[in-house]
């Protein structure tokens, strides 16, 4: 019994260490510091009284209370939201048939279509965004297609670089991988004699897809979901870039809190919101996903 119980822990200590020194700590220290007041010159201001008297010390609630007191930050949590379901779903409408196509591929072709779809992560992450500004810039060849025919239809010109249409692009560009390859797996695994079945039974190519392949690449629909939806949430990067002014989510929001102003009583406050916001979508998608495999169970 002592034998088992120290195999166990030997097992399972070094990954629970991982997460406790890695994830749990890190978490615990952002809840106290969200309950902090920001320094007097960025930073934290002490915990308790020091030698010389200032205004503000300990612990307060300010940061929740100033964080729901203004409906901007409201807003850009449901502009973050919408740009990551907006995301996740073009994603999806790309992935999903590029994955039926690898799956269904021979051997050798799928697995160079699989190293194609991974390509793009053995280059630099800003290397290939800082190319879409090249790709959106108004002097490329891009933009005077797109405003060629736009005018064609009297309508004027657009500027593609630093809009949300340029993030968006961006978003799914980096994302779309992680959409593909969960697809991938699933479809991978699905047995082909249903699709016969459901044909001798005398349904269409779409009744096929729609009560066959459909039902069954849910749970890879879910994890690609879930895989792009959260990283965008909190992506930064993309919206600095590709972005305008007005194109400001809660990543880049909490990244000035730490690195701009300095307040980070304030960004701890936001990343722990937005750390509820993805333990939120993440507990959804997976209630979604186990009700989708007992329906098709039953």
């Amino acid at each position: 019994m002592k034998e088992k119980r120290l195999a166990r822990l030997l097992v399972s200590g070094p990954p629970l260490l991982f997460l406790i020194v890695f994830f749990v700590a890190p978490s615990l220290i952002m809840i106290l510091t969200s309950f902090r007041f920001p320094g007097e010159f960025g930073g934290l201001a002490p915990i308790t009284l020091p030698d010389k008297a200032i205004a503000e010390y300990g612990f307060t609630s300010d940061a929740y209370h100033f964080f729901f007191s203004d409906f901007i930050y409201t807003e850009i949590f449901l502009k973050s939201f919408a740009v990551a379901f907006g995301t996740t779903l073009i994603c999806l409408i790309l992935a999903y048939p590029l994955a039926v196509l690898i799956a269904r591929s021979r051997k050798h072709l799928r697995n160079l279509m699989v190293l194609l779809v991974i390509l793009p992560f053995a280059s630099n992450f800003l290397i290939r965004i800082y190319a879409w500004m090249i790709i959106l810039g108004p002097e490329s060849a891009l933009s005077h297609f797109v405003n060629t025919v736009l005018g064609a239809f009297g309508i004027a010109p657009v500027t593609l670089l630093f809009s949300p249409f340029a993030v968006l692009v961006g978003m799914v560009y980096v994302h779309l991988p992680f959409m593909v390859l969960p697809l991938y797996t699933n479809l991978e695994k699905h047995d082909p004699s249903l699709l016969d079945a459901a044909q001798d039974l005398g349904a269409n190519a779409w009744q096929r897809f729609w009560r066959v392949t459909w039902p069954l690449s849910l749970p890879g629909v879910f994890s690609g979901s879930a895989l792009v939806f959260i990283p965008v949430l909190g992506m930064f990067a993309v919206p600095d870039i590709l972005g305008g002014t007005g194109d400001i989510l809660i990543g880049n929001l909490i990244k000035d809190q730490f690195l701009g102003t300095r307040d980070w009583p304030f960004g701890s406050a936001l990343s722990i919101m937005l750390t509820l916001a993805v333990l939120s979508v993440a507990g959804l998608t997976t209630w979604f996903a186990r009700s989708a495999t007992g329906q098709r169970a039953l």
